[in-house]
């Protein structure tokens, strides 16, 4: 197949397993790239669209550079060239789902703010789909499945992770635990036992309170699943690392994407165990939803009530 074929029909080139979405390697890999080359990121992330009816010589000048940063710049992403880089650009944007972020603005309307906001979380979702490790994914199912007790601790924002997953997972029968101050989970991890299994949950996993806890939990014998990011010093004191890499910029808004990505990662988690432990969990999970049923009001004593708030007579 010819280059132009396969610019024209990118479907048709096969894209290696595992590989992440090129924008989003992008994204990764900036902060390491000269500051030329910087520039034909930005450039590349801004207007993806435009990148295949461009020519090298075409992008150098738009971005401001010369066209061996072009070239240094797609070595750099460890493609042979600027002919792979918009082959891969293209298979990349053929998924329909933009991988790049751009910014909210003060003057934006709702309907952009939904777009933008909600295509980050979407692909944030489809990374994490893509780069999810299924031997860790197994592991982890099986530590879970098997723990005596499970203790799930977080700081700040994945604190709040931490409750909604003990939320989902006390309801498998196993006693759980959350913890999001430092000094509790801190004392708690010295009194786990073998058999016990911990998730520490971290979107930079490299909070010194956080990795403190692990280790002591280590030592007291207990397994440790991190959900966190790939290659921090979580992932390396952890029995087990579950890993999602998003990009975003805390300083601009509150994390977001981080904390969608988790929550999915733990409801896979918590489906995985709840099949592992077969048929027995059903009549456990059926009692749990009689008791919320129990407390809703029936359909036809709500629509009974005046528009006061007042029941009738």
């Amino acid at each position: 197949m010819s280059d132009l074929e396969a610019l024209k029909n990118p479907s048709s080139t096969p894209v290696e397993p595992g590989i992440a979405p090129l924008l989003a390697q992008i994204e990764r890999t900036r902060e390491r790239l000269s500051n030329a080359e910087q520039r034909v990121a930005d450039y590349v992330l801004a207007h993806p669209d435009t990148i295949m009816h461009l020519s090298i010589a075409a992008l150098a000048t738009t971005a401001g550079v010369s066209q061996p940063t072009v070239a240094r710049f797609c070595m750099a992403l460890g493609l042979s060239g600027f002919k792979e880089f918009k082959l891969r650009l293209v298979q990349s944007l053929a998924g329909g789902v933009p991988f790049v972020h751009r910014d909210v603005g003060v003057g934006d309307p709702a309907s952009a703010l939904v777009a933008k906001v909600l295509d980050r979380t979407i692909a944030a979702l489809m990374r994490v789909r893509s780069d999810l490790d299924p031997a860790a994914l197994d592991q982890a199912i099986d530590l879970l499945g098997n723990a005596r007790r499970i203790e799930f601790y977080g700081l700040g924002n994945s604190g709040i992770i931490a409750a909604d997953a003990q939320h989902k997972f006390f309801r498998l029968g196993v006693p759980t635990v959350a913890y999001a101050d430092p000094h509790i989970h801190g004392m708690a991890a010295t009194l786990l036992q073998p058999g016990d299994v911990v998730m520490a949950i971290s979107s930079t996993g490299r909070t010194r309170d956080l990795l403190r806890s692990v280790e002591s939990a280590r030592k007291a014998g207990a397994e440790v699943v991190a959900v966190t990011a790939s290659g921090s010093p979580l992932t390396k004191v952890s029995t087990v690392a579950l890993c999602a890499d998003v990009e975003e910029d805390p300083d601009v808004y509150s994390p977001m994407t981080s904390r969608i990505a988790h929550l999915a990662i733990i409801d896979v988690l918590a489906v995985g165990v709840a099949l592992s432990r077969g048929p027995e969990l059903l009549g456990k999970l059926e009692k749990a939803k009689q008791s919320v049923r129990e407390r809703r009001m029936p359909h036809h004593r709500a629509a009974s009530y005046s528009t006061r708030g007042l029941p009738h007579p």
